[in-house]
């Protein structure tokens, strides 16, 4: 169990004037005396750092250090602890650089540990349940919450406080922690997406920029001077765009920057129906990629593909939901 940060190890500060990690894994698993009834857990503080702070760097240590956990014979599954602000983010990355012969988790609390409605323990119990169960290997990262499995490919943080705010963007969950039962519902919609290695660095610079009535290609340009290895564009409707908007990714692509299209709708994927200037179809015509996924998750794919070296089609294929793991 590897512990991170997050609102599941944060109290209040009065000098800070809110929320502060403070509590490291042993004082967390103390608040969770059951789960050694349900596992024997070998805990490993990562470090203490909120889920907003986390950069690709970090991500990939920690899955650097899951893949050395997970070799060993004796580990039966994992479970990783951090803050919920980008749980869909880093689940769904885990979930592109692990093998998932054996269950891998993500969860964390919407509770700070002073509160009386505190969900941090019974998370970390679900979590583990859902480790240790064997059913669960081979069907990729999941995210456990408030007693629902949902895929990393598919969650989706819905509400900003709420206990029950991961949900499947498309399709059923996994299934639900029921006292001390997992019950299955679904699987996996389609193959799993998957990358060759744990790339050995990060690439950063990855943009994504939400478009919204009336923008122009302004705030691309500004861009350009720091010329960024790869650029997400959530676009309106099916992927339809003001034209300028288009022309300023044109130049950029120029330059050697990958541009992946998707739509900011919450459900629902881009395609290349409408054919004005800016539509789906001149954006494809023009060279981006058009994705399967949504904003956040299309620029964890199509970053981790740049650090791995994947080709254009390579980077096509798995943001489009057709590269495999292998």
């Amino acid at each position: 169990m590897v512990f991170t940060g997050g609102t599941i190890s944060m109290r209040p500060d009065p000098a800070a004037g809110g929320n502060t990690p403070v509590l490291g894994g042993a004082e967390i698993l103390a608040m969770a005396p059951d789960l050694a009834r349900i596992a024997d857990i070998e805990p490993v503080d990562w470090g203490l750092v909120p889920a907003s702070h986390l950069r690709f760097s970090q991500i990939l240590d920690i899955a650097r250090l899951l893949e050395s956990q997970l070799a060993r014979p004796e580990i039966d599954g994992a479970v990783v602890v951090q803050g919920t602000d980008s749980i869909e983010e880093t689940a769904f990355a885990f979930d592109l650089l692990l093998p998932d012969d054996k269950p891998v988790v993500v969860t964390g609390a919407m509770r700070d540990a002073s509160a009386a409605d505190y969900d941090g323990p019974c998370n970390l119990a679900d979590a583990v349940r859902c480790a240790v169960e064997p059913r669960l290997a081979g069907r990729g990262v999941q995210v456990v919450l408030g007693g629902l499995i949902v895929p990393a490919a598919e969650v989706v943080k819905t509400h900003s406080t709420a206990l029950d705010t991961f949900q499947p963007r498309d399709g059923p969950p996994t299934g639900r922690v029921v006292g001390e039962d997992v019950i299955l519902e679904g699987g996996r919609a389609t193959a799993r997406r998957g990358l060759p290695r744990v790339p050995a660095d990060p690439v950063e610079n990855v943009p994504l920029v939400t478009v919204v009535t009336g923008m122009d290609g302004t705030m691309v340009r500004a861009l350009a001077p720091l010329e960024p290895s790869g650029l997400v564009v959530a676009a309106t409707g099916s992927g339809n765009t003001h034209p300028d908007l288009l022309a300023a990714c044109v130049d950029l692509m120029a330059i050697g920057t990958v541009v992946c299209l998707t739509t900011r709708c919450p459900r629902g994927v881009v395609a290349p129906i409408y054919a004005f200037p800016g539509g789906g179809a001149a954006w494809q015509r023009a060279g981006a990629l058009l994705s399967t996924l949504d904003g956040p998750k299309t620029r964890v794919a199509l970053a981790l593909g740049l650090a791995c070296g994947l080709s254009r089609p390579e980077l096509s294929s798995l943001v489009g939901g057709e590269l495999a793991s292998a």
